[in-house]
């Protein structure tokens, strides 16, 4: 009997213990809700700063054009000599080649953005150019502001960009002289030679020329005094 009774307590601790060991695994099943509860909320917060980051971008480039469409009707009530303002044309252009796809541009002049334009599928980068500004601006240094952001295009013995990213930036000074059309091209490109890592290749140039601005003696003012309409995504 004092036999039995010492294997009977062992049974009933090892029980009482398995018991113990599947309560205590309850807790740590239950925290997975709230662990992914915790994630979900922080994903519907970055969505959020997103969406907020891109509707400041949006205010800016309207700010920027009633800016531009006020200088315009402050110089025709004022009687002000059109002529001596400036205008500015800004094209983007793409010269890459197929290992290089255009996901996004940015461009911002004089710190104000005036063109945002994100487009993963492939139609940005179909546009080998396209007008991005065409306005007046007060005569005077103005600075161009631009991000390109490239994804690789691997094929061949090319295929390990495939995944790649090439984020470019880059800013250019230009002068808009009084009574002219200054025009910016801003041109993504390869440089270097065939030798050069393809790596290396993607960068930002600018075709600047000035012409006397006819649109303007011609209308007596500016028909098209403001930037494009933006194009966001």
């Amino acid at each position: 009997m004092k036999r039995w009774g010492i294997r009977s307590a062992v049974v009933l601790f090892m029980i009482a213990g398995a018991a113990w060991a599947q309560d205590g695994g309850a807790p740590a099943a239950a925290a997975a809700p709230a662990a992914e509860s915790a994630q979900t909320a922080d994903e519907a917060f970055t969505t959020r700063v997103k969406t907020l980051e891109e509707q400041v971008v949006d205010l800016k480039e309207k700010i920027f054009r009633t800016k531009a469409r006020l200088l315009l009707l402050q110089e025709t009530v004022l009687g002000g000599d059109l002529s001596s303002g400036a205008r500015a044309v800004i094209f983007h252009r793409n010269e890459m080649g197929a290992q290089f796809i255009l996901e996004s541009v940015a461009y911002a002049l004089d710190g104000a953005p005036i063109f945002t334009k994100v487009d993963a599928a492939g139609d940005l980068d179909k546009r080998e150019e396209f007008e991005i500004f065409n306005g007046r601006i007060v005569p005077g240094n103005h600075q161009i502001a631009v991000r390109m952001v490239y994804r690789g295009h691997g094929y061949g013995i090319f295929s390990y960009l495939e995944g790649y990213k090439f984020k470019l930036q880059s800013n250019q000074t230009f002068n808009a002289e009084a009574g002219k059309a200054t025009t910016v091209k801003v041109v993504g490109f390869e440089k270097g030679g065939i030798t050069s890592d393809i790596k290396d290749k993607p960068a930002i140039r600018y075709d600047i020329s000035s012409t006397k601005d006819q649109a303007t003696k011609q209308s007596g003012g500016d028909q098209a005094g403001s930037p494009p309409a933006t194009e966001t995504k």
